[in-house]
């Protein structure tokens, strides 16, 4: 039997051990041991061997935890530890629900049943890091810090749920030998019965363009594969009548390796069997196909290539059959495990290259400029964040020396580079934020009056302008353009409280998708139902806030992570928010990532949506988690400058 709960005075609650009954003992391990606490560790070994990840332990670990937990019933209202305060353990719910709330006070989670809390303080210092209340009577279970910390350290499984930044410390390969073979492979391969005539297969190759075809039952168990090379030299050599059935002339039991296997497992199956076609294969059930033109063109895949290409084109459709690979490129980046800053740089540094040579042409073909200027791009590409789905976003900086005459050369070079950066895949910016339209084509002495304007008056407008303003990049031409109007700016800025107040209420209009529930607040209605925006509410929240640390601390730098390590190295923000803020925009940075290098793989345009369901409950987990940590600090932001009540 479960002894019953005895509040303690002053904390109200339930210890191990508080509970005195008179029952009868026994000894384990030399100690002895009453019924209550057998019956006791025995309920929680039930419990705690059905969740993440206590699960993954083997038994003796698992006895041992159980025995080392201690069990409380907290009653309605009353706070299980306060932010800023040591921590005893790892807090576990049992039954009930807590609330836990930031430093201040702000709602980040409404926790349940099996789920898991104070981790991340632990992890760090040990120091509570948000306030937890039980808000209705709970019983938590607490596993004492030093055994949470021995697990960490010396079992894997338990570390991978409880580590933050995990993305950072795996290892960065991207060579063809440490790729994942499902990462190479094409995906829904062409697949025949062995019943069907060959005239047909080889009809099939030939629509479909294929060099193969798996052979399959009707259960889609693998049974062959047949080639261009089975269908010359076993079909047409030896004048096989069309309706002959494939299985005549199939490679029984293929090459086959499973999506787990690497590269470099690939070379040494197709060098060894002599092969050019292996099946990839879940049991018996091919799920992909890999051919010696997959890994050649992988191996021919890379950004330098890329750029180099673009360098030599003569023309923007020239331009655009390069551009065209970028979603392969993405995919293997990724696939390699590139950090995201990689990836994104990697992209937009064929963007940029693209941008450029555009403006070559258009100088080739419109003559020289009358007068020095400076093409800049903002938003994802200003900042180097481009992914699989991008737009334009542009504008144009003339020196002050044009005169009116001037400005038709201008328009000609904007509309030039506009419709060529189109035509090679960066469609139009939806709310035309281009250097072809005339507002975003300006002399210097205009950009100075639009963000004096925008800094004096910060209206809706006003915020939402300078917000995509503060994220320029310079692309091609004279860079000075915009040197000291940006110091202007930031100097400016950074005196006006009530345009830096505004700057921060814009920034929280984007909020992560966190459910009360320890769930998501996924979209609502529409095409995208029940799915996380990975842009709006993952990754563009993380780039507000790195642009108001910016604001704040007078920083130059553009792109978002590296906002972020200046602004903690300057005290914009604590070590330990902007550790775990970068901890946790890397997370959704990559999910988003890994995301669209799946649907890319699975033959699907990318974007930038997401169901919950497609994650694992560990990944689920975490990407939770750091919506929790991006939350935090948007709470911290708001009220430190008084703008939430």
């Amino acid at each position: 039997m479960t002894a019953p709960p005895v509040p303690n005075i002053g904390a109200s609650l339930c210890l191990k051990g508080a509970c005195r009954l008179a029952t009868s003992e026994t000894k384990r391990d030399g100690v002895t041991m009453t019924d209550a606490t057998l019956d006791r560790d025995s309920r929680i070994l039930r419990f705690i061997e059905h969740v993440h990840p206590y699960d993954s332990l083997d038994r003796d670990t698992l006895k041992r935890i159980a025995e080392a937990f201690s069990d409380r019933t907290v009653p309605a209202g009353s706070e299980i530890y306060a932010a800023g305060t040591p921590l005893e353990g790892l807090y576990l719910i049992e039954h009930g629900t807590v609330e836990v709330t930031d430093a201040n006070g702000a709602p980040v989670s409404l926790l349940r049943g099996r789920n898991s809390f104070g981790e991340r303080g632990l992890i760090r210092d040990g120091i509570a890091q948000t306030t937890a209340r039980a808000a209705e009577e709970t019983r938590l279970l607490v596993l004492p810090a030093k055994t949470f910390r021995d697990l960490v350290r010396n079992d894997r499984a338990f570390a991978r749920f409880f580590e933050r930044g995990r993305a950072a410390a795996r290892e960065r390969q991207g060579d063809l030998s440490t790729q994942r073979v499902s990462d190479l492979m094409a995906r829904h391969p062409i697949t025949v019965a062995p019943d069907t005539p060959i005239r047909s297969a080889a009809e099939t190759m030939r629509d479909t363009r294929v060099s193969c075809l798996a052979v399959t039952e009707s259960d889609e168990r693998l049974v062959g594969i047949v080639t261009l090379r089975d269908m010359a030299t076993k079909a047409v050599a030896s004048s096989l009548a069309g309706e002959t059935p494939v299985r005549e002339i199939m490679t029984s039991n293929p090459a086959s390796l499973p999506p787990s296997a690497l590269g470099s497992d690939l070379l040494h199956l197709m060098l060894e069997r002599k092969v050019g076609h292996v099946t990839v294969v879940e049991g018996d059930r091919v799920v992909g196909i890999l051919t010696q033109t997959d890994l050649t063109r992988f191996q021919a895949l890379s950004s330098a290539s890329m750029v180099q290409e673009v360098a030599d084109a003569a023309s923007a459709e020239e331009m655009a059959r390069v551009t065209a690979r970028l979603p392969a490129l993405l995919a293997q980046l990724v696939g390699a495990g590139n950090r995201h800053e990689v990836v994104t740089r990697l992209i937009t540094d064929i963007a940029d290259a693209v941008t450029r040579r555009l403006l070559a042409l258009a100088e080739a073909e419109l003559g020289a400029p009358p007068v020095d200027y400076l093409w800049l791009a903002c938003g994802s590409q200003g900042r180097q964040e481009q992914t699989g789905v991008s737009d334009q976003d542009n504008c144009l900086i003339i020196s002050d020396a044009a005169r009116g005459k001037d400005g038709a050369y201008f328009e000609s070079l904007a509309r030039f580079v506009c419709d060529g950066l189109a035509t090679c895949g960066y469609y139009y910016c939806p709310g035309d934020m281009m250097a072809s339209n005339p507002r975003w084509r300006q002399p210097l002495a205009v950009w100075r009056r639009y963000f004096r304007g925008w800094i004096d008056k910060p209206d809706p407008e006003a915020q939402m302008l300078a917000s995509v303003m503060f994220d320029l990049r310079p692309i091609g031409g004279a860079a000075y353009l915009l040197e000291e109007l940006k110091a202007e700016t930031l100097a400016a800025a950074r005196k006006n409280t009530i345009f830096v107040g505004h700057m921060i209420v814009n920034s929280l209009k984007h909020t992560p998708p966190l459910g009360l529930f320890r769930g998501f607040a996924t979209v609502r209605s529409g095409e995208h139902k029940n799915q996380l925006d990975m842009k709006m509410n993952g990754v563009v929240p993380v780039v507000d806030l790195g642009r108001i640390y910016a604001l704040q601390g007078g920083l130059t730098e553009v792109n978002t992570r590296a906002r972020l390590e200046a602004a903690e190295a300057n005290g914009t923000i604590s070590r330990s928010g902007g550790h775990d803020l970068l901890d946790a925009y890397d997370l959704i940075a990559e999910t988003r990532l890994k995301q669209q290098a799946e649907e890319i793989r699975a033959g699907r345009k990318p974007d930038n949506y997401m169901a919950p369901s497609d994650l694992s409950d560990l990944e689920r987990s975490h990407l939770r988690d750091a919506f929790v940590v991006v939350r935090t600090m948007q709470s911290a932001l708001g009220h430190n400058k008084g703008v939430l009540s």
